[in-house]
């Protein structure tokens, strides 16, 4: 161990370790990174040194116990990175290892404080970087290392968001037996896959899932992907939304992505089957878009993108009124930075218990809601909306 990897081990066991940053990287050894730094987490294991490799377009994070960290820096300082400035309590120090290996050492007064542990406690996700998940590698987000690829971040982010919201809705599901799931508009169902790792890997449930989408080769796709990985109890149909007809009872009902009204009719659906939970990302609304109308609106309807954009939110309020009216506690929540991607808002339905749903009360709650969504509507210059009309059949 050189005398710079002393100082940092010495900083991590006493408490003083602030920031580690390493650069200059030797282009043969770490050609696509261009610098890496670490910093103390807290997890909820313990004290951890989480490492940042920073490449063109990604980040990649991994954390540490506090003697292997010590060894991943003897490693990396010298023979991946040529430059290194560590951060302590009581001193920066900054070194140089030339290829020769002579070390150049110099210290400093310090220069930063130490930031709480609450600041510095590390993003956990479900399905974590660096940890091999069969379906991601299967479909291109993780290589066979566990390790997340550069141009598929956007998409690991997104199916670790979507799962956060499947834990949320995951205790009002049944306690025991078989979950039922029924996941309309799949796609190549990253996140239908997802949601089976979820229930079934870190659960210990068994489920019955079914991912219904209209192109019958992706559904193919799947369904290959699902026996490659021995997915038990996860099926994929080529079908309509609407020719769905479960023969037992859905527990959890998703609608990610489905296009326009599809999106109603997958609510409406889970509404009569009486489904637990309802967790939908909307795609496109051209129904509001295009029968809005009224003096009110005119400064909107004028500009193509406010239009299209007040159609969205119109659209998702007037749904999620609709389902308060139908028995269900209803949020609208961002999915996931707009960053990310353009459809960033998610409709969360949890179905009430007890004498919320029942009785004359009840019924006069909802009566109340309901009239309040169609007095929403008609003031948008819409008489009877998609929904309205399903919910009703």
């Amino acid at each position: 161990m050189n005398e710079f990897v002393q100082q940092f081990s010495d900083s991590v066991l006493g408490g003083g370790f602030i920031q580690l940053v390493l650069s200059s990287p030797v282009k043969e050894v770490e050609p696509d990174v261009q610098k890496m730094s670490a910093r103390p987490v807290e997890l909820n294991s313990g004290p951890a040194i989480q490492f940042t490799r920073q490449e063109a377009t990604r980040e990649a994070h991994q954390n540490l116990p506090h003697a292997e960290a010590v060894a991943e820096v003897e490693q990396l300082f010298g023979t991946h990175f040529r430059y290194a400035h560590l951060f302590t309590t009581s001193a920066d120090i900054k070194a140089k290892q030339r290829a020769s290996g002579k070390l150049k050492l110099s210290r400093h007064a310090p220069t930063k404080t130490a930031a709480s542990a609450e600041h510095n406690r590390s993003k956990q996700y479900l399905i974590p970087d660096g940890v091999p998940c069969p379906f991601l590698i299967e479909i291109g987000v993780m290589n066979s290392e566990g390790r997340v690829r550069a141009a598929k971040y956007d998409k690991f982010r997104q199916v670790n968001r979507f799962l956060e919201f499947v834990e949320d809705v995951y205790s009002t599901l049944p306690s025991s037996g078989v979950l039922r799931v029924i996941d309309f508009g799949c796609g190549k169902s990253y996140l239908t896959f997802a949601m089976h790792h979820l229930l079934v890997q870190k659960h210990g449930r068994k489920v019955e899932m079914l991912g219904v989408d209209l192109k019958q080769d992706v559904i193919n796709d799947c369904r290959r992907i699902a026996e490659q990985l021995d997915c038990d109890g996860l099926e994929f149909k080529a079908a309509n939304v609407a020719d769905i007809e479960p023969s037992s009872p859905v527990d959890l009902v998703v609608s990610l992505h489905a296009c326009d009204t599809a999106t109603d009719i997958a609510l409406a659906r889970a509404v009569a089957w009486q489904a637990r939970a309802i967790l939908s990302v909307p795609c496109c609304h051209h129904e509001f878009a295009s029968k809005m109308s009224g003096d009110l609106l005119q400064p909107i309807q004028q500009h193509g993108i406010l239009r299209e954009r007040f159609a969205e939110l119109a659209t998702d309020a007037y749904r999620a009124q609709m389902l308060e009216a139908s028995g269900y506690k209803a949020q609208v929540v961002e999915f996931i930075d707009l960053e990310h991607t353009a459809r960033n808002i998610l409709i969360r339905a949890v179905r009430r218990g007890g004498n919320q749903t029942a009785g004359m009360a009840g019924i006069e709650a909802a009566a109340s809601v309901r009239t309040a969504a169609g007095q929403f509507a008609a003031q948008l210059g819409i008489s009877q909306p998609v929904l309205d009309a399903l919910l009703q059949t």
